[in-house]
């Protein structure tokens, strides 16, 4: 963390920050939380009982739209919380790989990185 200004942290961690309330909106939105983990649902797919074989089916594709959405957003949001941690043990900006310092532009790219793009 050596390499990154205070200035620069402190938009680093607004912008880690700012993406996980986005992330969690958006969980809410597609998924619901069972467990720790989240799963992907349907709008209305609990509350209705309609069994109109049309609104079972928009809320089926509806479903298979949302699961992979939902596996994709906790994955970003287990990134973004892991990159806070890194952040407040000072251990942010460290190439998991390497070992080298994450560029700054890197990290104002992706604020939760976790490597430098050559060990992608």
């Amino acid at each position: 963390m050596k390499h990154l200004s205070k200035a620069q942290l402190e938009q680093l961690r607004a912008a880690l920050d700012a993406e996980q309330v986005d992330i969690e909106e958006q969980l809410a939105e597609h998924g619901k939380k069972v467990g720790g983990n989240w799963q992907g649902t349907p709008a209305g797919f609990e509350t209705e009982t309609d069994s109109d074989p049309e609104d079972v089916a928009d809320r089926m594709e509806e479903l298979t739209t949302n699961v992979p959405l939902v596996e994709e957003l906790e994955s970003r949001l287990k990134d973004v919380k892991d990159a806070i941690k890194k952040m407040d043990k000072k251990q942010y900006g460290i190439c998991e790989k390497t070992g080298q310092e994450i560029p700054f532009d890197r990290l104002e790219a992706n604020p939760a990185a976790r490597t430098i793009i050559e060990a992608d």
